[in-house]
This record gives structure tokens, C-alpha cells and sequence, in this order.
């Protein structure tokens, strides 16, 4: 059962505009097709083009994109569309968060229009993201983008302090102590003015630090019944993640961040490293007073990454499918996934266009962009349950006790097994 967490608005955009609160209406037309979505001001400029680039192409059909504000909005006014029978066509979704549609049987599986597709085939497409959207050996979902955590790093207060900027193979110690360096009271006045680096306790960002340790972040990748954080060598990865802020004092602290997030010291000079995904690329290439560039995560004992993603969902219910698979077709292959590319938002989970000058574009930043390529192999994704969007609010509070608070690693990791525990053995798998 979908449960609508929150009142939703929408804004019109590219094609047809639609009223905030206006309700979907598949099938108005034959040739028409709802697409729901949101992302940054440069992202959905990227979208309209798309949709423009498309409806040339396609003359016949018309796509009405409806943006919203954010991923809880998109969320919040799919459950209320899905709940009154008027779904969109046509929608993007983080893996993370798709199974709790999937489980009530609302999407249309896109497995048989793949295996008739003369744009592409599986095979062009990184499997680690085809993958997470795959249920029963069934492609659910079409990925439209693969990217891992990176850290993204100020070159100039590198330089300014006499770091040595990341290298490919850093490890956990190294990265600590540049961040040591980096971290500064420029004024004496006992306050820091530059940290060192930027780190929101997520379990999104914990999890790859685990698997670089040798833990696990469940018991059962497949059939996860509770967190498998208990390990000693999860604790000791929490711990030196706890530590950054209890220990060494090189991240902002939970009132800071109040004031400032980590994203905007990163546009504002005063951070040295942020991780982030692909995601903070287009804002970020609006920095003049300071150059920049990414890195890969730095290593406990071996390489690791975190799968970020969102695919394209066709709703079983639209009158219009063909319409909306075509749209599909042409988002993700060679005319149109450039086009989302050049936004610096996306990595495409088209091999051949990721490869491509569209992505690896030489003239834009980060220099370094063909990490997010060479660090797929090692990438993993956290489970696609449907109560996943609720553990991960439980872990991220308790989480916030041992980075802002100093609770132990092995307390936090005991509270969040027992909290998560019930929640885990709710989910449909």
C-alpha cells in the first residue's frame, strides 16, 4: 500500500503546462503522454530539451512534463495519483525508492519492449544499473543514469594549504589527514572559517566505506532481513566515519550545516572536499572564484562505490505506452541521452554515449570526469525493499548521534539494528 506522506504541487514545464494540483489524465489523446519528474534548474532545462529534440523527432506525439520540487514531491504526487487511478505515463525513479511501486503491481514491466527494441539492446547498458531495476530476472525499469559517490575537491585551498590533490588509490588515513590540513582558523579567533570536508551521516554515505572495510551493509543482499552493521569491521569503518567530526573536528558540526550546507561551502570556498554524486556537477560548474575537480573515494582495505541511479518507469496503466516506450527509446539512446548528458548532471548508462565527448566533454569541469566510468566495476547498491525509503530515515537520525554526538559506533550500530529490525521484516521482497 502506497501512503501519501504529504499535500504535492506541480509545475509545468517544456511541453504542455499543467496547474499545481492538477490531476494526470492518461489517454486525453492518443499522441500524448505524461512525464513526471524534477531535478535542479539546469536539469530540467536539459528535459525541455529533450522533450523538444523528441517531439521533433516524433512529430505524432506530445509530451506534457509535469516538474516537481523534489524527490518527496515527486514521491508524495505519485502515491496521490496512483491512489486516485490517474498515474502519469511515463516517470524517473531512484532504485532506492522504486520497489515500494513495484510491490503493488503498478508498473509495466519494460522487459518485452527491450527485447524488441531496434535502438538497443541490454547489453549497451552498464549492468550494475540495469541491474538494481531488475525483478525476476525481468528489466522493470530503463536506467538513465550511473554514478557513484565521488569527492569533489577545491584545487585552489589545496594549493593554498600544500596538499597534494587525491590520488586514485588514497587511502582512508591519507584522505584524514589532508583533511587535517585543510581545516583552518584563519583569524585566530578559535572558530574555524575552512573545514576540511563536507560528509552528511547517511547510510548512503557510510555504506561504501563499509564494503571498502571488508563488512556488509545487510545480512542478505538479496533478501535483507536486518542491517549487518554489528561486524567488527563496520564498527571500526563507522567509528573512523564518526570520527572525522567527534574526533578530529574537520567537518561542520549539525548547527553549521543548519546555517550553511556542505554543498553551498563547497560554492562558497570555505569547504575542501564535499562527496557527493554526479548530481552537484551542474551547480558546481558555476564556481568562478576557484578551480575544482573529482576523486575517487578514498579505501580502508579495497575499492568501493555506492550506486546512484533513476530510470525511467512506465505505470501499467497508461493508454499510451508504445507512445511512452518510444520516448524511452529516445532518452536513453545515441540522439538523446547526449542531450541530458551536456547538463553535467547524468553519467548515461548508455556505454557508448558515457564513453563519448557528450559526457567526457575536455572544455567542461571536473577535469576528472572519467572517474565516474573507471569506478563502476567496484560499485554496489543498497537493497530496493519497499520499506527502504523508512530505514533509511531511521538509520540517517540515529547515524546523526555518533557523527554530531560522539555515541559510539558499536552503540549506534546496536540501536540501529534493533530500531530498523521490525521495519526490515515489514517489506514485500
Amino acid at each position: 500500500m502506497l501512503v501519501v506522506t504529504a499535500a504535492c504541487t506541480g509545475t509545468g514545464g517544456g511541453g504542455n503546462d499543467v496547474d499545481p494540483g492538477d490531476v494526470f489524465s492518461p489517454g486525453r489523446s492518443s499522441g500524448t503522454i505524461d512525464f513526471l519528474a524534477f531535478g535542479d534548474a539546469e536539469e530540467l532545462v536539459a528535459y525541455r530539451q529533450l522533450i523538444d529534440a523528441f517531439e521533433e523527432a516524433e512529430p505524432g506525439v506530445s509530451v506534457n512534463f509535469i516538474e516537481t520540487s523534489d524527490r518527496d514531491d515527486l514521491i508524495a504526487r505519485l502515491s496521490t495519483a496512483f491512489a486516485g487511478g490517474a498515474p502519469p505515463d511515463l516517470f524517473l525513479m531512484n532504485y532506492r525508492f522504486y520497489g515500494q511501486f513495484y510491490a503493488t503491481d503498478v508498473l509495466e514491466p519494460l522487459q518485452p519492449y527491450l527485447d524488441s527494441s531496434d535502438v538497443f539492446g541490454a547489453d549497451e547498458f552498464y549492468p550494475q544499473a540495469m541491474a538494481a531495476f531488475q525483478q525476476g530476472g525481468q528489466q522493470i525499469c530503463m536506467p538513465q543514469n550511473i554514478s557513484s559517490l565521488v569527492v569533489y575537491y577545491n584545487k585552489d585551498l589545496f594549493d593554498e594549504a600544500g596538499v597534494s590533490y587525491p590520488k586514485d588509490e588514497w587511502t582512508w588515513p591519507g584522505f584524514v589527514e589532508k583533511a587535517r590540513a585543510l581545516t583552518q582558523d584563519l583569524d585566530g579567533d578559535g572558530d574555524i572559517d575552512r573545514y576540511g570536508v563536507g560528509m552528511d551521516p547517511e547510510i548512503i554515505r557510510l555504506a561504501p566505506f563499509v564494503w571498502s572495510a571488508g563488512g556488509e551493509l545487510v545480512d542478505d543482499e538479496a533478501h535483507p532481513t536486518r542491517f549487518a552493521l554489528d561486524m567488527p569491521v563496520a564498527i571500526r569503518a563507522m567509528q573512523d566515519f564518526f570520527d572525522l567530526y567527534a574526533r578530529y573536528g574537520v567537518a561542520p558540526g549539525d548547527e553549521e550545516l543548519e546555517s550553511e550546507d556542505t554543498e553551498t561551502r563547497f560554492l562558497n570556498g570555505t569547504l575542501g572536499m564535499v562527496f557527493s554524486s554526479r548530481r552537484d556537477t551542474p551547480s558546481f560548474r558555476t564556481i568562478t572564484a576557484f578551480d575544482w575537480d573529482v576523486a575517487a573515494l578514498p579505501r580502508h582495505d579495497q575499492a568501493a562505490g555506492i550506486l546512484h541511479s533513476d530510470a525511467y518507469c512506465i505505470t501499467r496503466t497508461s493508454e499510451n505506452k508504445d507512445a511512452a516506450w518510444r520516448f524511452v527509446e529516445f532518452a536513453l539512446g545515441p540522439q538523446g541521452a547526449p542531450i541530458v548528458a551536456g547538463s553535467g548532471r547524468t553519467v548515461p548508462s548508455l556505454i557508448e554515449v558515457a564513453n563519448s565527448e557528450a559526457f567526457l566533454d575536455p572544455t567542461q569541469r571536473p577535469a576528472n570526469s572519467r572517474v565516474f566510468l573507471d569506478t563502476i566495476h567496484v560499485i554496489r547498491r543498497v537493497p530496493s525493499i519497499t520499506t527502504w525509503p523508512e530505514i533509511e530515515d531511521v538509520a540517517n537520525t540515529l547515524l546523526e548521534l555518533g557523527f554530531f554526538e560522539g555515541v559510539p559506533a558499536f552503540e549506534v550500530a546496536r540501536q540501529l539494528i534493533e530500531a530498523t529490525e521490525p521495519i526490515f521484516a515489514r517489506a514485500e521482497q
